[in-house]
């Protein structure tokens, strides 16, 4: 966009240093030395969507045995799980946050399922998720991360979701003392490493242990067998 800015003034091309030059890099520089943030405290998170029974793009679980009946095929199941993931700037994960579209929890999901306990499993009407839900998360990053905190504050990577500026999600912050930098609009595909480069293989994993489901005769997949499916894949 910024080339054909540019060509349309006659002027050229940006350079190969032109991205060192990008405000959003020097705002995360000034704001980490303002705040005396340690490598160790900087944290990411995004969120991403599963349908259960979907192994990847225009693939369904679906019986063998209807393969060459195309009227009577039945998709998998297509229920939304959403996930959202931390991770921290040195590498490691937060505890998973999982959001069903449920209204009750059912114990049939933890029992036999060896779920750890500091995953957190959270409902929605859709499995999507919600403002409420937003600051749910924040409160389960700071348990997962207040004691692993090296300096005074730590510095949390947001991509500008309606639930993160709500003034609850920023006092809540301010509290917790966590300072929150957006990434700039139409950008967080570029600057955010998790999409690409955690959630692609997560999901492909998924896939895989679905095509596990499928060998065994299981052809529809539930909440059930999302989480042991999901903690295998994860």
């Amino acid at each position: 966009m910024v080339n054909q800015l540019l060509a349309a003034r006659s002027a050229g091309q940006v350079g190969i240093k032109w991205p060192e030059n990008f405000p959003w890099f020097e705002l995360v520089h000034r704001t980490i030395e303002k705040y005396g943030i340690a490598e160790e405290d900087v944290y990411n998170f995004d969120e991403t969507g599963f349908q259960m029974g979907v192994i990847s793009g225009g693939k369904v679980v679906t019986g063998s045995d209807r393969r060459n009946r195309r009227k009577a095929v039945q998709p998998g199941n297509r229920e939304w799980v959403t996930v959202i993931q931390g991770v921290n700037a040195q590498g490691w994960a937060i505890p998973p946050f999982i959001i069903f579209a449920e209204t009750y929890h059912l114990s049939a999901w933890y029992e036999g399922n060896d779920i750890p306990q500091d995953w957190t499993i959270s409902l929605s009407d859709n499995g999507w998720t919600t403002n409420e839900l937003g600051i749910k998360w924040l409160r389960h990053l700071d348990k997962h991360t207040k004691d692993r905190t090296v300096g005074v504050h730590r510095l949390l990577i947001i991509d500008g979701h309606e639930s993160h500026d709500l003034l609850d999600f920023q006092q809540l912050c301010k509290e917790k003392k966590i300072i929150t930098l957006c990434m700039p609009s139409h950008v967080s595909h570029l600057l955010q490493p998790l999409d690409v480069g955690c959630f692609s293989p997560l999901k492909d994993a998924y896939g895989r242990q679905v095509e596990d489901l499928i060998r065994n005769h299981i052809y529809h997949v539930t909440k059930l067998e999302f989480l042991p499916a999901f903690k295998a894949a994860y």
